[in-house]
């Protein structure tokens, strides 16, 4: 089993006052691809993105070959440099986000002189990613990259995307949706959030879980407390709810890594509902995306 997770990994900056800064290494589909890893080490992960030839680029690549994550597929742009974004906090201890991105290596990703480049992607098994993957493309890329995996598709290759909606990374929301719609009928494993979705669309609960059931899709729908849905019955079960909630930072990525590894090591639907779960309520009792080994 080989897979390939697809995305952008930034710098980050965990302010701790007003001049000092801890240094660490973010994305929403890196938090995935490290949990799959941890839940399932038998399966080969890969990460894919583009950065530069800069020092923090190094120290990216370095951070996820640290999480045995395959780094063969990383593009390296001498002409730009990752994202980056901080962290502050307030007295009540609600987190703000500052973002400088616009610019990053990542967004280049696939792109050549003669238009696009998703040769890298063949050999996978499985290829997953969000809608922050999609959002940080140019429309161009992201319409080549829509027909590469109708193609993958067809070769028995499997879609995993999770919609991951930040308003403020589309051009508008109408595009957004367009987008959305598109990816959603070329995946096979979807994992939606309930939250997402509702900014998304404005639908309601119900309706977003019946639009979901109508695609008779493999996954999940993300409830936070709650506990996730199963797409393909609808089925609830009971969850126990997280003792401790710190930071619900990857909340989400977490859930998606522990349920893609159970499922894809061969675990059932509800196995891998309660995995992805279990994880999630694990990571949020500790402040940071990433829990310590």
């Amino acid at each position: 089993m080989k897979v390939g997770a697809i995305g952008e990994a930034m710098v980050e900056l965990s302010m701790d006052g007003a001049t000092a800064a801890k240094v660490g290494v973010a994305g929403d589909t890196l938090n995935t691809a490290i949990y799959l890893k941890r839940s399932a080490p038998e399966i080969e992960v890969d990460y894919i993105t583009r950065l530069g030839t800069d020092q923090f680029s190094d120290q990216i690549e370095k951070f996820i070959r640290s999480e045995w994550i395959g780094t063969g597929n990383i593009e390296r742009d001498p002409e730009r440099m990752p994202g980056l974004y901080a962290i502050t906090t307030d007295d009540a201890g609600e987190r703000s986000f500052s973002y400088w991105r616009d610019s990053s290596a990542a967004r280049r990703m696939f792109a050549t002189d003669q238009g696009a480049d998703f040769s890298g992607l063949e050999g996978y098994d499985v290829l997953y990613l969000s809608g922050i993957t999609l959002a940080i493309m140019s429309a161009g890329i992201r319409t080549a990259l829509m027909r590469f995996l109708q193609g993958f598709r067809k070769k028995g290759g499997r879609v995993c995307y999770d919609s991951n909606y930040r308003p403020q990374l589309w051009i508008d929301q109408d595009t957004a949706i367009a987008a959305n719609a598109a990816i959603w009928s070329l995946t096979d494993i979807a994992l939606p959030s309930i939250d997402d979705e509702q900014a998304l669309t404005g639908e309601d609960d119900k309706t977003i879980a019946m639009r979901f059931r109508m695609m008779e899709r493999t996954g999940a729908l993300k409830r936070g407390a709650s506990g996730p849905l199963c797409l393909k019955t609808g089925s609830e079960h009971p969850y126990a709810a997280a003792e401790t909630v710190v930071d619900t930072t990857a909340a989400g990525d977490s859930f998606n890594g522990g349920y893609l590894g159970a499922l894809l090591t061969g675990g059932s639907q509800a196995e891998a509902l309660k995995a992805g779960h279990n994880l999630a309520s694990k990571v949020i009792g500790h402040k940071g995306a990433i829990l310590p080994r």
